[in-house]
């Protein structure tokens, strides 16, 4: 099994990204929980026909009945038996330091499924949660911290919620990785300790790598360049058939349109208008947000 200690690691720097922090657990968390089941099983996804309050249970007990630095993975079997999705093929999209523009990417496109579009993502994304040492119930005061912590009971969470979601994946799937820093693939993250090695490569016919940097920079890694490089290594080791792209042109428009005056994004707008393969018809040449871009034929 995956020692836990490198997800540790990585939840503790994705702090500003998850906004999690090491505080007590989070107030009216099974209204929270139960209401966002609710939500999801007839808004988000009015298909599905699952027990809200069996859900909740589950998980209680899964947290409850161990000391709050003893929840392993496997505490949460029963719950991701009641709370199973079947996941679409040719949908799923991961990402590691990327969650704002995947976010905004999957919101945009109604094409992909994050992690956190899934059923347990959506209900216990942002959440803090642990048990009280020697007493019954939920400790709102202090939990422990990431590092002081080997089966922490969030991280557990999110470890089986990353298994389930890796091997139910299908088809072809989709990555986004921030060039912009160092270790744009990070082998200690959850993508590169638990998504990866939870693939199938007799299930996936692309793994299609989008790497993106930040409008203003730096450009770090690329498909040719960096940890990148070490990422298609192993999907080849293992017998995947790949792709791979820098800057695809909608993440930096989906970038641009969040600042339309960047340089940068002034520059796509006018190499667009100068070729003829594109028709960008635009309100205000300055702001791309007020653009269409259309492809001819």
């Amino acid at each position: 099994m995956l020692s836990v200690f490198p997800v540790l690691a990585f939840l503790l720097c994705l702090c500003s990204e998850r906004s999690w922090a090491d505080m007590g657990t989070t107030p009216h968390l099974k209204q929270i929980i139960v209401g966002r089941c609710y939500n999801y099983v007839t808004i988000v996804n009015p298909s599905s026909r699952l027990n809200c309050e069996g859900i909740w249970r589950d998980f209680q007990d899964a947290v409850l009945k161990e000391a709050p630095c003893s929840v392993y993975v496997e505490n949460y079997n029963r719950l991701f038996r009641t709370a199973h999705q079947t996941l679409p093929c040719n949908k799923l999209l991961f990402w590691s330091k990327t969650r704002d523009i995947v976010h905004s990417f999957s919101a945009v496109t109604h094409h992909f499924m994050t992690l956190e579009d899934t059923l347990i993502g959506y209900m216990f994304n942002d959440l803090m949660w642990c048990g009280q040492r020697n007493q019954t119930g939920f400790d709102f005061n202090s939990c422990p911290e990431w590092s002081s912590c080997e089966h922490h009971p969030v991280a557990s969470l999110w470890k089986k919620a990353s298994e389930y979601f890796a091997d139910s994946a299908c088809g072809n799937i989709t990555v986004i990785l921030n060039g912009s820093i160092n270790k744009a693939f990070n082998k200690e993250s959850m993508f590169g300790s638990v998504e990866v090695n939870s693939l199938d490569p007799k299930k996936i016919n692309y793994v299609n790598i989008m790497v993106i940097g930040n409008l203003e920079g730096p450009f770090r890694e690329s498909c040719t360049s960096g940890s990148i490089v070490d990422l298609i290594k192993i999907l080849q080791n293992r017998g995947f058939r790949w792709t791979c792209t820098d800057n695809d042109l909608s993440l930096v428009i989906l970038q641009c349109v969040q600042d339309p005056s960047h340089p940068l994004c002034k520059l796509y707008g006018y190499s667009l208008l100068q070729k003829g393969k594109h028709v960008l018809k635009c309100d205000d040449i300055n702001g791309i947000s007020d653009c269409k871009l259309k492809l001819k034929g």
